[in-house]
């Protein structure tokens, strides 16, 4: 469907370095993105994970460059295969989006253009970007339909949007995404409203298209147990800042962010009777325009002292590329015994 004979097979695809992203607001400045640094290598599955407003979508829309004209405040360097992408204007990112990077939105249905046949959008970037004829280009739409198991496919190219379930659109979606064959793929809660055995179907699905293609995959969503399957990687993000990132192994097994603990502690488990309570957490994110002086997470952490609420902590490497930003992770002293005395007072289970 498109070239890739010049892209490597492996090796880093793309690095963040300090980026940050603000907002120019009524009320002050919002700083969504505020300082987040990590590298993804070809062919490898990256999960963003976090609270709503916790920064996940603007990150990836700022790698990708779509962001309101006014009002945004972007620094830092988006490397993409060695090229700064910050520093391109809107004409100069046109050549990355759908060929080199595309995205699967988070509701299909206000996504997609409700006017035109499914057939016709997935057909539109292929002649746009690949410059194909509109027989070409449409055949390439039917064997796309076909690479995401939507059914009849002949049959769906002449639908619209409403005319097909919230399944079968998300699939469109995907084959839109797909079409000029990127090497990167940013999947926005791209298993939003729909059931269980559709968001496995498609998890499974944008898994599988990355193992043939060699895709790199960003997979954005507030769910752990969403990413705990189908990434290499994970990165936990809180208030615009990145709180952990280990490879998603390792994360489950040895996590070091008392949040990561707490959003996996906020997770269903099947052990547990249909009626159990879940373990919320107490407090509410920070405003974004005056965060806390000290760690973001410090004001609904049960583990946090003075140096929590006046000292930012920064990055450290447990080993492997595990990287934390904490005073007192999971298992020092501290939380050993703060996790004593709130087991005594039935805190923690």
């Amino acid at each position: 469907m498109t070239s890739t004979m010049n892209r490597p097979e492996s090796g880093r695809l793309l690095e963040l370095r300090d980026v940050r992203t603000h907002f120019r607001t009524d009320r002050g400045v919002v700083r969504a993105v505020d300082g987040v640094s990590f590298t993804l290598d070809r062919g490898k599955a990256l999960g963003v994970v976090g609270e709503s407003g916790s920064g996940k979508t603007i990150l990836a829309r700022s790698i990708m460059g779509l962001l309101p004209k006014r009002g945004a405040i972007r620094s830092g360097e988006v490397l993409f295969q060695g090229d700064d992408l910050m520093r391109l204007d809107l004409r100069g990112m046109r050549k990355y989006w759908g060929r080199e990077m595309s995205m699967i939105f988070q509701d299909p249905m206000t996504s997609l253009n409700p006017l035109m046949k499914i057939g016709a959008q997935i057909a539109e970037p292929l002649r746009v970007h690949l410059d194909m004829d509109k027989e070409n280009s449409r055949a390439t739409a039917l064997r796309l339909l076909q690479d995401v198991g939507i059914p009849e496919p002949e049959k769906r190219l002449e639908q619209y949007p409403h005319e097909l379930s919230g399944g079968m659109r998300q699939r469109a979606m995907i084959a839109i995404a797909l079409a000029c064959g990127p090497t990167l793929l940013f999947a926005d809660e791209p298993t939003t409203a729909l059931d269980v055995t559709v968001q496995a179907q498609i998890l499974d699905l944008i898994q599988e298209q990355r193992r043939e293609r060699n895709m790199s995959v960003i997979l954005v969503t507030h769910d752990l147990g969403v990413v705990a399957g189908h990434t290499d990687e994970i990165a936990v993000m809180y208030a615009g800042t990145l709180a952990e990132k280990a490879a998603t192994v390792e994360l489950f097994s040895n996590m070091k962010h008392p949040y990561t603990e707490a959003l996996l502690r906020s997770i269903p488990k099947l052990e547990q009777h249909s009626h159990t309570r879940l373990q919320a957490i107490g407090g509410r994110p920070p405003d974004l325009i005056t965060p806390p002086t000290g760690c973001r997470f410090a004001p609904r952490c049960p583990y946090a002292d003075d140096k929590c609420h006046t000292e930012i902590p920064v990055l450290e490497d447990a080993g492997d590329g595990h990287l934390f930003a904490c005073w007192h992770p999971v298992g020092s002293p501290r939380w050993e015994s703060k996790q004593s005395s709130l087991s005594t007072i039935g805190g923690v289970s």
